[in-house]
């Protein structure tokens, strides 16, 4: 059983627990519940970003702690502050270390597009999305069905969520791509041998439609990186590990930004 397997097969265990301590009903009830969503592709395409998805991520399967000390509230707002096009949350417990309050939290302090970073299986936890504020939710191709994806998504997106579909290879791409997607997410980890690579944002970036945002995710840690993606069609760019193992998280993410747009300047 690969690592996937494994957390998918908790994570269903997990959501069962929680269907019976949190019902649908009581989290239809949140205050958040009835907001309108920001949107993270129109945050992703304003001229004032380049494209940063900012991550806050305590630990990894493949990496243990990253970063045990960082404080929710001041790593997202600096995140915000430094030009970041949004947030990512993790809101896994037994393997990433997050929490739902930790997303919470976040949506308290910014007004910016969040998306929900966890592995979803089932309808229950894209309703739990929206009662903590979330305005995206990530699905996995390799952990779902076609079938499942596009009945997850559209459920997603009939809540007014985004919906950001993850790939890893060819065969996960043209077998997922529907309708119900709004940002197409190419992971450069293997998930089974944790190597990464980012030829394979390059590789698939042709065979991904105009229709969709396409943004690559894991191992980047350049800026001359993300500029060499944006001749590739790439707009926006998944980052957590690379600023989570700074002492100021957010002070990597600004010196970042600062690096892709003086970089860019003079493509």
């Amino acid at each position: 059983m690969s690592i996937l397997d494994q957390i998918i097969a908790d994570k269903k265990v997990e959501v069962e627990q929680r269907k019976s301590l949190y019902p649908v009903k009581l989290l239809e009830q949140s205050t958040y519940f009835s907001s309108k969503a920001v949107s993270l592709k129109k945050y992703i395409r304003r001229e004032d970003k380049v494209g940063i998805i900012a991550e806050f991520k305590r630990q990894s399967p493949s990496k243990g702690i990253i970063n045990s000390s960082a404080k929710v509230e001041k790593t997202t707002i600096g995140y915000m502050q430094a030009g970041a096009s949004g947030l990512s949350v993790l809101t896994d417990s037994k393997y990433f270390g997050g929490k739902n309050e930790d997303l919470i939290t976040a949506r308290s302090f910014n007004f910016c597009p969040i998306l929900r970073k966890d592995f979803i299986v089932d309808e229950y936890q894209i309703i739990e999305a929206k009662s903590i504020g979330a305005d995206v939710i990530l699905l996995i191709a390799a952990a779902l069905t076609p079938e499942q994806v596009k009945s997850l998504g559209a459920f997603a997106q009939s809540l007014g969520l985004e919906v950001l579909l993850e790939v890893h290879n060819k065969e996960e791409l043209e077998s997922t791509l529907n309708p119900h997607i709004d940002l197409l997410g190419v992971n450069n980890r293997n998930l089974s041998t944790f190597e990464t690579t980012i030829q394979t944002s390059k590789d698939l970036a042709e065979l991904i439609p105009n229709d969709f945002v396409k943004v690559s995710e894991s191992g980047i840690n350049d800026p001359a990186v993300v500029v060499d993606l944006m001749s590739h069609g790439f707009e926006g760019f998944l980052i957590g590990e690379y600023f989570m193992q700074k002492g100021s998280p957010e002070k990597a993410c600004r010196d970042f930004v600062k690096q892709i747009k003086l970089q860019s300047s003079k493509v």
